[in-house]
This record gives C-alpha cells, structure tokens and sequence, in this order.
C-alpha cells in the first residue's frame, strides 16, 4: 500500500461511517444513505488515486454521496417523499441517537444498528465493514475469500432486515447486552483478516481498521471496561504484525518471531487501554486475553517469558469462557512450564477432541505437546490431519515445513 493509498483508506475510514448516518438523517432511507456512501467510496478510490487527495476529502465524499443519494432516491421514483420529508419540520426526521448515550460517537448509533441480534453474524460482520468502516464489496470478499456475488446478497439481505425489523440508528438501551454483540464483530473482523492475510497483499490494512473500530468504541463508552480491554488486545495483537509473516509471506510463530519489528509506541498504548480497562474493575475475557498478551509483548524472548503468570491468567480466562478454543491455549501454555505440566497438558487437550476434532489448529498444537511428550510418530500423525484441514496457504507452509524438520527417519 503506498503513502496516499494510506491516507486514502484512512479518509473513508474515518468519514463513511458518519456520511451513513448523515444521509439517514436526511433522507430516512438506510438503503439508500448506504449504497450512496459507497457509491461514493467507489469514486473515491478511482479518482483519488488518478487526480490526488482533494484539498477536503470529507466534503468531496459528502458531495458525491449526496448526488448519489438523490440519484437512487429518482431512479427509485422516491423522489417526491424524500423531498416531502425534507420539507418537513424537524420532528419528521427519523429516530436517531439518543437511546442510553447522548454524547456518543455519532458513527456508533450505526454500528450498533449494523451489529443487532436480529441479522446473521456473518451479515453483522460484512455490514460493518462496509457501512461503518466504508469497503467495498469487492474488498470484503477478496479479504475474507468470499465469492463478491455472495457478499453482495448477503449484504443486501441484511438491509433489508433492517428495514422490515424496522432497526433504528441509536444507541440502544440494554446498553451493556447489546455492547457484547458489537465487541465480538470488532473482535472477529480482526481475527479474520489475520487469518485472511497471511501470504497475501491488500489494499487495506483490516487488522489496522479493526483495532481503530475497536478504540472508537472505547472513546464512545469509556466506562465499559471491555471495550477497552478489546481495544487493548487489539492494539496489541496488531503491533506484532509486522514479525507476523516473512518478506515471503510464510507465517512465523510468535517463539520465532524478530521482536525488535514488535511496534513500541502501539504496545505502549495498548498498555494505557489496559490500565483503563482495570481502574473500571469490571474484569471480562477481553481484558484477560489482553492481559495475557502483555505478558508476551513485555517479554525478552519466548524462553524469557512469564510462563506461571501466563498460565494463571489463563486459569481466571477459562473460568470466564470456558470455550474449546480457551482451554486449548490454556494447555498449551501450560506445556512450557516443564515436562510433568507437558503432560498434564496434553491430557488436558486430549479431552477436546470431541469439540475440536474438526479444527487444524487443535491438530497442530496437538502434535507439539505429542513431540514434547516424546511422541514423535504420534506428532507426524497429528500435523498431517492438522495439513488436511487448513485451506491457508501459509499455514500449509507452516506445517510443511515442520513436517520435513521432524522426519520420523533421516532418510537412511
């Protein structure tokens, strides 16, 4: 990505969401204020790059997104009501904001509209991405692996809900139940495009839109602790990306991993967003797994870390989310504290397999506590089926790799 392809995607970052919003206040169409904002990110993204940046890129958005607006609303034959509507008092315009929170972020009203209980996860996810944060479609599907033809549907298919389940732009009131469905879409989105990323090139950073949602959040809600403690691992997690993958694109394990590419100034204030977090004292599962995280970014080495307070955060994690997923990090935390805990751990990922037979990555750690256990023929076994059921290409490498390190002969 160049300097102005940065600056490009900053700029829609930061202003779609709020043109979403403005045009539904206009215009009381959701329909029609989305795919006029991306209409006009569209546009943006050919213009910008053949002619520059425009001396006010929000204003040159808001123009565009407006024309495109009125446009829809004629081709629509909605023309005569929107301009009703427009002619009317200010008590016409549709609900918005208001709800537990006055002062919000006035992207958040959307992004909470965008993450309601009533639309399918995955259409919480691909809406958010391109209504809030302002992809395209054919960004989403190229990053998630996505046919477009399906995103599309998929995303038209969750407008529409919101319009028959009649979903308002505002900050609901069950502010706290409902907050837990948007901190898991910020979290997914960022776990996606990790997973989507490795070994390919993009032309937005999501991991990097991610964490900003996540901090937007936090700074819309500074009293919910894990909307900082979200924001934190976030920060976190993503100012490790650049030891992530080599010039190649292979993906390097954290042990591994050149700790001096590590950035500074993004763990330092994910670090703040912790220290946020606990002055709340409202721990959840965010915070924890920021915790946990910290431990690694303020280590000197893998060998050099904090094992026994890894392992008891984990201990207060799994109490907290008790998910497959959890107890499998857990053991293999667990593992590096010596070889009677190694046990203790592989025991401890064995009783999983119910739950994770299914999932390369409970293979794949399967076979390094088989191989710290001794258990080298059994490790082989596990990393092949862990090979089977990744489609990553660079996961595939990973595996490959380990694979040809440890042969169960030397070839003689």
């Amino acid at each position: 990505m160049t300097t102005s392809d940065g600056l490009l995607a900053a700029t829609i970052r930061d202003e779609s969401g709020r043109l979403v919003t403005a045009l539904y206040r206009r215009f009381g169409d959701f329909d029609v204020a989305e795919e006029a904002v991306q209409g006009a990110v569209v546009e943006a993204l050919t213009q910008w790059r053949r002619d520059g940046t425009p001396r006010r890129p929000g204003a040159w958005l808001m123009t565009a997104a407006q024309r495109n607006a009125l446009d829809l609303l004629r081709a629509r034959g909605r023309q005569a009501r929107a301009t009703e509507r427009l002619a009317g008092p200010p008590g016409d315009a549709p609900p918005f904001a208001g709800g537990a929170l006055h002062d919000a972020d006035d992207r958040l009203p959307l992004l909470f509209a965008c993450c309601h209980p009533a639309l399918a996860p995955d259409a919480r996810l691909a809406l958010t991405l391109r209504a809030v944060i302002g992809l395209t479609t054919p960004q989403i599907a190229r990053a998630f692996l996505v046919n477009e033809q399906t995103l599309a549907q998929r995303i038209v298919r969750a407008k529409r809900k919101i319009v028959a389940a009649r979903i308002e732009l505002k900050v609901p009131d069950d502010l706290d139940e409902r907050l837990a469905d948007v901190l898991a879409v910020v979290y997914l989105a960022y776990n996606e495009a990790f997973v989507s990323s490795t070994g390919s090139t993009h032309d937005r950073d999501l991991g990097a839109d991610a964490a900003w949602l996540s901090e937007l959040v936090a700074r819309s809600l500074p009293e919910r602790a894990e909307a900082w403690g979200l924001a934190a691992l976030l920060r976190i997690q993503h100012g490790r990306a650049a030891a992530r993958f080599t010039a190649t694109g292979d993906l390097v394990l954290l042990r591994d991993q050149d700790r001096s590419l590590w950035d500074g100034t993004a763990i330092k204030r994910a670090g703040e967003h912790l220290e946020r977090a606990a002055s709340l004292r409202s721990p959840g599962r965010y915070q924890l797994q920021a915790a946990i995280a910290m431990c690694h970014a303020e280590a000197p080495s893998w060998e050099g870390t904090d094992w026994l307070q890894i392992v008891t955060l984990y201990g207060v994690l799994i109490r907290e989310d008790p998910s497959p997923v959890v107890r499998l990090n857990g053991a293999i935390a667990l593992a590096q504290l010596g070889p009677r805990q190694a046990a203790v751990a592989l025991a401890d990922l064995d009783t999983l397999e119910p739950q994770l037979a299914g999932y390369h990555l409970w293979h794949a750690a399967r076979a390094e506590l088989l191989r710290l256990n001794g258990r080298d023929d059994g490790a082989e076994a596990a990393d092949r089926r862990a090979l089977e059921l990744t489609s990553n290409d660079a996961e595939r490498r990973l595996i490959q790799t380990r694979l040809r390190r440890h042969p169960l002969t030397d070839g003689s």
